[in-house]
């Protein structure tokens, strides 16, 4: 059998005056070596896709992080410019992949972003610059240049007993790499809440009725995915619910073909 392929939504990007359709390298390299799967980058557009055929063709959705937010008018909101970067192609492309995988039952992991958008493509909101709130901490990321240190494990969140996330990395006290100044505001009726920070952030979901993987998490296990403990073992569950929906497609041979 060969490796399962997950759908990545992509982000855009300009760079010397032209746009590029762009994944980060982390992402990509922890479907590889931790989770065990191929990616491919879904090109982002704000109209004419078949959400459907892209989801024929592969076996899971890992749903990235981005610089860029889910567009305020999506859950509701007017967007004002400190709500920004917007990229609205990501948002077209990646909110009807979510609740297609959702109801085809193909495994859905969904970071950062992707948390934030699994949220609003089912009902819920979010709320900006979290850090201005009375009693949260500052979640944003250090104030450092290089990228492990950017993305070190400095915070801890409280994972639920008897949640699906519990059954991967254990309940209780977990250290992670938090960096957001968004996060969920009203969770939507078809997300359990998985982990929460200290001062109560929502770090992690689950969709209540999904038939097959479909967790969010607000921190960044892919960038330590090889190397760390819990971070590894997420992905590796991924992974396994990425290969069973794969075998679950294959043709059953016929008796006479097996004898």
């Amino acid at each position: 059998m060969t490796k399962p392929i997950v759908a990545i939504p992509a982000d855009i990007r300009s760079l010397d005056g032209a746009t590029w359709h762009a994944a980060q390298h982390q992402y990509l390299r922890a479907a590889l070596n931790a989770a065990g799967v191929m990616a491919f980058i879904i090109p982002a557009f704000e109209e004419g896709y078949d959400t459907d055929a892209i989801l024929d063709r592969v076996d899971g959705v890992l749903v990235s992080g981005s610089a860029s937010n889910v567009h305020p008018s999506l859950y509701g909101l007017e967007a004002t410019e400190a709500d920004g970067p917007f990229d609205p192609a990501r948002d077209a492309t990646s909110l009807p992949l979510i609740r297609r995988a959702i109801d085809r039952a193909i495994p859905l992991l969904a970071i950062c972003r992707g948390i934030q958008e699994l949220n609003v493509a089912l009902g819920g909101s979010l709320a900006s610059e979290i850090q201005e709130q009375p009693g949260i901490w500052d979640h944003r990321k250090p104030d450092v240049t290089d990228r492990d240190g950017m993305y070190a494990i400095r915070q801890s969140v409280y994972i639920k007993e008897g949640s699906c996330i519990a059954s991967i990395v254990g309940a209780g006290e977990v250290r992670v790499n938090s960096l957001h100044r968004q996060a969920i505001a009203k969770t939507a009726p078809r997300l359990q809440v998985e982990a929460t920070a200290e001062d109560g952030t929502i770090e992690a979901v689950s969709v209540i009725d999904a038939k097959a993987f479909a967790v969010g998490v607000q921190w960044h296990p892919e960038y330590w995915a090889e190397t760390d403990k819990p971070s590894n073992k997420l992905f590796t569950a991924f992974g396994d619910a990425v290969r069973d929906y794969a075998a679950s497609k294959l043709p059953s041979l016929p008796a006479q073909a097996i004898a």
